[in-house]
């Protein structure tokens, strides 16, 4: 598959979990890698794990529901660096309870975290890589369904799928690739100890979108684990 030796990677939500797989995945296809915690300290276990291989890694921290944070992230980000693939990771789920429960504060948390700062990060980032006509991003989608209790996770999710074809549909024809994939149901902090694949499942799967071919598809669903390596 594709090295992406030389490239820079910005992954949302990467100090531990399924961010934290997408990093090291990446570092081991050579890519140099921003990584972003809720506080910069919250980082240092995914910056320790990532030492042994010879990528470069910087890292960020920031709420996803402050505007004024997102900002500075991006700020940041392009005063040093040129961003070649985003991955918008971050994520959260909402309580799970009754549908008739979930008041506007919920959504509002949830929305903001899993669509807007999503699209805020697209914005900072894509026209740049339209210019260079190189760009991958990938946003993390959800196969749930049929469970009303998680109505805000799973309709912010729907949502993040929509608007990447949309932005897809923007991007057409400049190289830059933007897709959704669906890591699974993973033991994760969101997916719960019952969930029936163990996070480092995602690879090499969570990758794919990553390595596409120049001109690949594009504004296309993927699921993490049809990849999954078997024993």
């Amino acid at each position: 598959m594709k090295k992406l030796n030389g490239k820079w990677a910005f992954v949302t939500g990467s100090s531990r979990g399924i961010g934290q797989q997408i990093a090291k995945g990446l570092a081991n296809h050579g890519c140099n890698i921003i990584l972003h915690g809720r506080k910069m300290e919250n980082t240092k276990e995914t910056i320790e794990l990532l030492k042994q291989y010879d990528v470069e890694v910087d890292a960020v921290g920031g709420e996803l529901t402050s505007q004024e944070d997102i900002r500075k992230i991006i700020d940041y980000i392009n005063s040093k660096y040129q961003i070649d693939i985003l991955y918008n990771n971050a994520g959260i789920q909402n309580k799970y309870e009754d549908i008739f429960n979930h008041g506007t504060d919920v959504w509002q948390q949830v929305f903001h975290i899993n669509l807007f700062s999503l699209s805020e990060f697209c914005n900072a980032f894509a026209p740049k890589m339209k210019e260079r006509g190189y760009g991958r991003i990938i946003n993390l989608s959800s196969g749930i369904r049929d469970i009303p209790q998680m109505a805000p996770y799973s309709a912010s999710k729907a949502a993040v799928d929509k608007y990447t074809q949309d932005l897809a549909f923007e991007l057409k024809d400049t190289n830059v690739l933007v897709n959704y994939i669906d890591p699974g149901w993973l033991r994760t902090d969101l997916g719960g100890e019952w969930a029936p694949n163990d996070v480092t499942t995602v690879l090499p799967g969570i990758l794919v979108p990553a390595l596409l071919e120049d001109n690949g598809p594009s504004g296309q669903g993927f699921s993490a684990q049809d990849f999954k390596e078997t024993e």
